[in-house]
C-alpha cells in the first residue's frame, strides 16, 4: 500500500479523512498532530487514541512550540507585528510550522501522498498546500473535504456507516487555540454588524480590580515575569495565566484573505498583545528614529507575507536578519497594569535608554546646546522653505 501522511487534529474533518483515505483511496494512513501550544498532554493522548481507532497505521504527536517560537513568534515580537494594527497573527502564523512538521514526517516515511482536512473556503488550504508544493513537489496533495465539498452531516453519516459513532455535536463557536493566541469564530463574525458575546471567549473574566506586572526583555525577547527568570515560551504562558482572567487582549480582526475576500474573526490574545505593546515601548526608548521607522516598514511587510503563506520567500530571512540586528539594545523591564478588559503599558527602565538626562530634559533644560545655537539651526532648517515660498508667493 502507498502511504499518506495526514495532518490530524482530531476534529470532524480530519477524523473523516482517516477512513476515507484508507477505504476509498486504498492508502496506508499515518497521522501527525503538530502541537503549537493548543493541546495539553492529556488531549494529545486522546487525539492519538482517536486516530488509531479510526484506522491510522501510526500516529505521531509533535511538540513544535519551541520551534514555532524560535522561527516565527520571536520575529513577530521583534517587529511589533499586529496585522491591520489589530491582530497578532495568532492562528495564521501557526499553520506554516505545522505544515513543515508534517512534511518532515512525509520525508521520514517516504510517503507518496500528504493530506489535510482544510475546506475550500479559507486560508489554511493555501498555507498547507504551498509548503508541500514548494518543498515536496513530487508528493501528491489530497484534501478530501475540499475535493468532495461535503457537508458536516455527510461527513458524520459516512463515519457512522463505517462504525464510528463518536459524538459530533457542533460547538456554537469555532475555537482555534495556540500559544500565540486563540481565534473565535461564530455566526456573529460572519456579518459586519455582529458582536461576539461574553460566553464566546474561552477565558472568562474572574479577576477584578487591577494588578501590575513587570516583563523583562533581553535582546528583544521576554525573559522574565515579575523578576522571575524564564524562557520566552514560559514567559508567554505565565503572562497568559496572569492576564487571561482579566479578559484583556480581545478584539475582532477584519482583513483581506489569501483567497480574495474580506474575513472577520474574533480573538483573544492577552499575552501577545501585552508583550508586543511592552516591547514597542522599550524600543521607543532605546532605538533611533531611523531604526524605528525602517523597522515598522519591514515588519509590516513581514507580517503580510507571513499571513499570506509566503514564509518560504527568501526575503523573509533577509527581514529577520534586519530585525534581529536591531534588538541588541532592546534590554530592560517594562511595567504593565492589568484591569478587567483593558491594560496599560506604564513605564520602562533600560541601561540603553536614549532619554539621557545628561543631554537635557525635554521642555525643562538643554545641556548640549544654547539658545543661540537653536536660532542658527532654525535659520538653516528654514532656508529651503524660504526659497520655495519666495518663488511661489503668489499662490
Amino acid at each position: 500500500m502507498k502511504k499518506v501522511v495526514l495532518a490530524f487534529s482530531g476534529g470532524l474533518d480530519t477524523s473523516f479523512c482517516v477512513p476515507y483515505l484508507k477505504n476509498e483511496k486504498g492508502l496506508e494512513v499515518h497521522t501527525v498532530m503538530v502541537n503549537t501550544g493548543g493541546f495539553t498532554k492529556d488531549e494529545e493522548e486522546r487525539i492519538k487514541e482517536r486516530a488509531l481507532s479510526l484506522g491510522a497505521a501510526t500516529h505521531t504527536n509533535v511538540d513544535a512550540v519551541e520551534e514555532y517560537y524560535a522561527k516565527g513568534i520571536k520575529y513577530l515580537i521583534f517587529g511589533n507585528i499586529l496585522k491591520n494594527s489589530t491582530y497578532p497573527l495568532s492562528v495564521s502564523s501557526e499553520r506554516i510550522f505545522q505544515a513543515l512538521s508534517v512534511l518532515e514526517h512525509v520525508n521520514k516515511l517516504g510517503a507518496e501522498y500528504v493530506a489535510h482536512g482544510s475546506t475550500g473556503a479559507g486560508n489554511d488550504q493555501v498555507r498547507f498546500d504551498l509548503v508541500f508544493e514548494v518543498l515536496a513537489p513530487q508528493v501528491q496533495i489530497i484534501a478530501p473535504i475540499r475535493e468532495l465539498g461535503l457537508s458536516r452531516k455527510e461527513e458524520i453519516d459516512y463515519l457512522n456507516s463505517k462504525g464510528f459513532s463518536f459524538s459530533w455535536e457542533k460547538a456554537k463557536y469555532s475555537i482555534n487555540q495556540g500559544i500565540w493566541g486563540t481565534s473565535v469564530g461564530g455566526v456573529e463574525t460572519l456579518k459586519s454588524s455582529g458582536v461576539l458575546p461574553e460566553e464566546a471567549y474561552p477565558s472568562q473574566v474572574t479577576k477584578t480590580g487591577s494588578e501590575r506586572v513587570k516583563i523583562g526583555f533581553e535582546a528583544g525577547e521576554p525573559v522574565s515575569i515579575n523578576g522571575k527568570k524564564c524562557t520566552p515560551v514560559e514567559a508567554i504562558r505565565e503572562l497568559a495565566k496572569i492576564a487571561n482572567p482579566y479578559g484583556v487582549g480581545r478584539d475582532i480582526h477584519v482583513g483581506d484573505t489569501i483567497i480574495g475576500i474580506k474575513g472577520r474573526v474574533g480573538f483573544e490574545a492577552a499575552a501577545p498583545l501585552i508583550i508586543i505593546k511592552a516591547h514597542h515601548l522599550l524600543e521607543k526608548h532605546v532605538l533611533t528614529k531611523s531604526q524605528l521607522y525602517w523597522k515598522e516598514q519591514l515588519a509590516n511587510w513581514y507580517g503580510q507575507l507571513m499571513h499570506e503563506a509566503q514564509y518560504l520567500d527568501p526575503v523573509m530571512r533577509n527581514i529577520e536578519a534586519f530585525l534581529e540586528d536591531t534588538q541588541k539594545p532592546v534590554c530592560g523591564e517594562v511595567e504593565v497594569e492589568l484591569r478587567p478588559y483593558s491594560f496599560s503599558v506604564l513605564a520602562c527602565s533600560s541601561e540603553f535608554d536614549l532619554m539621557s538626562s545628561k543631554f537635557g530634559e525635554y521642555g525643562e533644560a538643554n545641556k548640549s546646546f544654547t539658545g543661540q545655537d537653536v536660532i542658527g539651526f532654525t535659520k538653516v532648517l528654514a532656508n529651503p522653505l524660504k526659497i520655495y515660498y519666495s518663488i511661489h508667493n503668489k499662490k
